[in-house]
């Protein structure tokens, strides 16, 4: 009597369906990662019960003793369009506004109304709360 089975079970594994479930999720995480350019100077900014990831183009940082930076670039205020102006000629038209919490609304407005005038989206830099 002829007890052994005519299917053979193969007990290698195959390790190439978990390489293919590597590769999946590296790319799932590296579409998902926040990319986000911290500004390097020290700016307290306001906090924001709602905050959405812009990917800035050009960052503006007005800080609390009012000095003015294009992409961490010192400029002075009656230059600020002029920079503006040819920082976003190559780029999309996103402006990010990085002001301190103690700068005054009307600054704030200012740079936000060149921007504008330069036809440039702008969003202005929150700290979630």
């Amino acid at each position: 009597m002829d007890l052994k089975s005519k299917h053979k079970v193969d007990a290698n594994f195959s390790m190439s369906s978990m390489t293919d479930i590597i590769f999946l999720l590296l790319i799932f995480f590296m579409l998902t990662a926040s990319f986000i350019t911290p500004s390097g100077l020290p700016v307290n900014l306001p906090s924001s019960k709602s905050s959405e990831i812009v990917m800035q183009k050009v960052s503006v940082t007005i800080t609390k003793n009012l000095s003015y930076f294009v992409n961490n670039q010192r400029v002075n205020r009656s230059s600020l369009e002029s920079v503006l102006r040819s920082n976003l000629s190559g780029n999309e038209g996103i402006v990010v506004l990085h002001c301190d919490a103690s700068v005054p609304v009307e600054r704030l407005v200012e740079v936000a109304g060149i921007a504008t005038a330069l036809k440039a989206k702008v969003s202005i830099a929150t700290k979630p709360e």
